[in-house]
This record gives structure tokens, sequence and C-alpha cells, in this order.
């Protein structure tokens, strides 16, 4: 059974939201138990998994900036759900697809194995009270999952301004023979994020990681 890695809540919904999900024009895809056909559905490109959107300004962003990847994103909260459809119609994106729902739900049942070039999981629920650990998302279990469904050489970026999970990554990470990395410098290419502003004005420390796909060892 899969833990829940987020609070199920209820957020309001504007009318340009709302809008934009139900005009999705097939940028929205269902979630499901059938296997995504991810080469059909992004008509060859490489393709990245995105855990968690937010407002999907970031998203946006980093899918305008490179046109060759192709950006599955997925998250619960129908609020960004709608911000990041209307912001990829507004940008007229075709490289974007959304997924309503659980990332790790969705990896496990809807993509294949090796099919991921890359993830990227920024400012993921830090869960900071040790009896709620269980439910971060970087723990043994997650990083064995998606490790099976990312191609060898592929990669997966993180971020967090949280110090205890950055270690807690790092920990769970260097301990998996499918990954490799560590802690980097911001990259100048990624875009910050709502979430990111805030934190920088309260004065608490970004830390970015990158891991990359290893063969089983």
């Amino acid at each position: 059974m899969t833990i829940r890695t987020y609070i199920p809540r209820r957020g309001h919904v504007s009318k340009r939201q709302a809008a934009a999900i139900a005009d999705a024009d097939g940028l929205l895809l269902p979630a499901g138990d059938e296997i995504l056909d991810l080469g059909n559905i992004f008509a060859g490109l490489p393709v990245i998994l995105e855990i968690g959107f937010g407002t999907g300004s970031a998203t946006v962003a980093m899918a305008a900036a490179d046109l060759g990847l192709g950006i599955l994103a997925v998250d619960v909260h129908t609020p960004g759900l709608g911000d990041l459809l209307y912001r990829a119609r507004e940008n007229r994106l075709t490289n974007i697809r959304a997924i309503a729902g659980d990332a790790l739900v969705v990896a496990e049942q809807m993509l294949p194995e090796s099919v991921l070039a890359g993830i990227r999981t920024f400012f993921p629920d830090p869960w900071p009270k040790a009896r709620h650990h269980k439910r971060r998302l970087v723990t043994p279990a997650n990083a064995a999952l998606l490790a099976s469904r990312t191609q060898v050489g592929g990669f997966w970026h993180l971020a967090t301004d949280w110090a205890p999970y950055a270690e807690q990554m790092q920990e769970v990470l260097d301990a998996s023979r499918q990954w490799t990395g560590g802690v980097i410098p911001r990259p100048t290419d990624r875009p910050v994020t709502k979430y990111e502003t805030t934190a920088i004005h309260q004065h608490r420390n970004i830390n970015d990681l990158w891991y990359r796909r290893i063969k089983d060892s």
C-alpha cells in the first residue's frame, strides 16, 4: 500500500482555473491503472516526471525553455492544476501533460519501467515531525520505485528549504544502489518558485540535490 506523502485538502477553485480544467484539450490525462504510452503521447520526446508543481509557473517556464522535453506533471491539488493548464494554454505549449493524482501511484500503476529521462521534485512536504517521517516522498522504497521507472543515465533533481530533509534525502539516495550524486549549487536554469520566494524571504537556505540513475549493483 502506498503511504500518502501529502495532505488531502480542499482549496478554492477560481472560475479561470475551473475553465482551464474543463477545456484542457488533451493536456489533462486521466488517472487510472492503464500503462501510458509516453512515446505516443509526447511524440517521441524524452519525458520528465514532475512530482508536485504548485501553481505551475516553474513547470511552464522550464517546458517553454526546452521544447525538446516532454513534461508529465502530477499533483493532487485542483487549484494548482487549473493554474498549470491555464499557463500551458496561454503559452501554447504542447509538451506538457498533467495528471491529477498521487505521483507515486501514477509511477507504480501507469508508467512502464525505464521510461523516464528524469524526475523533478521541488519543495516536497518535509513532514518535520518524527512521527510523520514515513510520509516523506524520499524513502528507500520510493527511491527504488522511481529508479525502476527511470532510464540508466537519467536524473532526479530535488530541492528543499528544510535542512534536515535535505540530509535525509542524501542519506537515502547515497545508500541506494540505483542512484549516485549529491548536493549541487542551485542551477541557474531552475526557475524560482512561489514557495521558494517565501522561503528566501524567511532566510531559509535552499538545498538542490542532483542524482543520476545508475545500473543496479
